[in-house]
């Protein structure tokens, strides 16, 4: 309240206070912790903080952490005696957990503040508490003890996440109400997943931007440049948990490293479409992505730039094909190619209609999604394709389907349109051509 209280009010708040309270108040993290960084209520034994980075999820466990052990007064018992940090390494736990500078060191008052008994890794309070720190990476070391509380740092990114995370479910089981928090960027590995899943998980999500105030604004606006709207910037920026499927035909990691700040000069564009099967509110929706390729030399010097995402959703079959039309001439594109499985010549009829001149070509699928998509994710295994930073309107959901084909087929939901879309584009621009350019030569051999 009082932060949205007048600059006058809030003058006259903090006057009135004694000297004593004054001194507290930076220490009291309930006056100044965002809305994300405030524990849940309700019965839950796992709290799951998934954030951005920079969002205030270490503070947020330290925090927590603390109210758990501290009580009242100094010496006073908290409501836990005996808890527990888990960090990726032994290493990273003291210096991110314990010694950061939003560790528990640095959210502890001078009269609170536990010691550090670097010999047996572990905090001692004033009050006796004890918070023991383990290392993800020896899970076994968490045989044996117990915990009333545990604070689990990065999970997502642990290499031994599983084994870890069974070994300290077994340790939660002293005090009257055992909790645990998990402060992570979210990664959409099988125990993440699971623990998410679980009825007795409460999750708090942050974006970077939620903890703007603590930032440097330079900071927000060079990693905003450079990876607003793609996967990893969701993830790592927004806190999102991006589902990449096993086996995968692409990878977060592949497309990261392909990211492209400038279009090069490109011999032919063309702007591929995949309509849904209906139209309007409930359909699918339909994919429209626009690639451009530099084609010289044989097939194997051939390169193409995904350039924009077009897609809209639930869409009448009116407004796809608008929205299609206006890619073609907002890129200049050479051709408009569609898939005719489901709607046959009415595709073009309906295109034609909007542009009666427009270069049209339409396609039909003779294989299942995954066989059509395998030979262009080959291209990228290749880094014969690129995909443009700054795309206008993201490339984040037409990434998303593709971190999601596998080649059993689609494990996301719905229909893949965007990426059909993108297949059927770089179909056209390059494998169709290169078939076209090898064939004649096969002949003579």
């Amino acid at each position: 309240m009082l932060a949205s209280a007048t600059p006058e009010m809030r003058r006259a708040t903090l006057e009135a206070l004694s000297e004593n309270a004054a001194l507290a108040l930076p220490w009291l993290f309930e006056f100044w912790a965002l809305p994300h960084q405030s524990p849940p209520p309700g019965d839950w034994r796992t709290w799951a903080v998934l954030g951005g980075r920079g969002a205030g999820k270490t503070r947020t466990g330290a925090e927590w952490l603390r109210a758990q052990v501290e009580g009242p007064g100094p010496r006073d018992p908290g409501r836990v005696r005996h808890a527990a940090l888990v960090g990726e390494t032994h290493d990273q736990a003291r210096e991110v957990m314990v010694m950061g500078e939003s560790g528990v060191m640095s959210c502890c008052p001078p009269d609170r503040r536990p010691r550090w008994e670097a010999t047996r890794r572990r905090l001692v309070w004033p009050n006796g508490a004890v918070v023991e720190v383990y290392s993800a990476h020896d899970p076994e070391a968490l045989r044996g003890p117990q915990f009333e509380a545990i604070w689990l740092d990065e999970l997502a990114k642990w290499p031994r996440a599983r084994d870890a995370w069974d070994m300290a479910q077994f340790t939660l089981r002293s005090g009257r109400d055992p909790r645990q928090v998990i402060t992570t960027t979210p990664r959409a590995t099988p125990v993440l997943r699971e623990i998410l899943a679980s009825p007795d998980t409460v999750i708090t999500r942050a974006p970077t931007e939620a903890n703007r105030a603590n930032l440097a604004g330079s900071f927000l606006d060079a990693v905003r440049a450079r990876y607003g709207g793609t996967r990893l910037g969701r993830q790592e920026l927004d806190g999102e948990l991006l589902w990449e499927a096993d086996g995968a035909l692409w990878s977060t990691a592949l497309l990261e490293g392909l990211r492209l700040d400038e279009a090069p000069p490109l011999d032919r564009i063309v702007v591929a479409v995949d309509p849904p099967v209906t139209g309007g509110p409930g359909s699918d929706a339909c994919g429209i992505v626009v690639v451009g390729a530099v084609l010289t030399g044989g097939p194997a010097e051939w390169r193409a730039v995904v350039l924009a995402d077009r897609s809209v959703e639930s869409a009448s079959p009116s407004r796809w094909g608008e929205a299609a039309v206006a890619a073609f001439h907002e890129f200049r594109a050479d051709r408009l190619v569609a898939e005719v499985n489901q709607g046959g010549d009415l595709v073009a009829t309906l295109l034609r209609q909007i542009d009666p001149g427009l270069p049209f070509r339409g396609v039909r699928a003779r294989r299942g999604k995954a066989l059509r998509a395998e030979p262009v994710a080959a291209l990228y295994e290749q880094g014969r394709v690129r995909h443009l930073r700054d795309a206008r309107g993201g490339l984040a959901p037409l990434e998303e389907q593709m971190c999601q084909m596998t080649r059993a087929g689609f494990q996301g939901r719905g229909s893949p349109d965007r990426l059909d879309a993108l297949v059927w584009a770089l179909t056209d621009l390059m494998l169709d051509p290169a078939a076209a350019w090898l064939r004649p030569r096969l002949r003579s051999l």
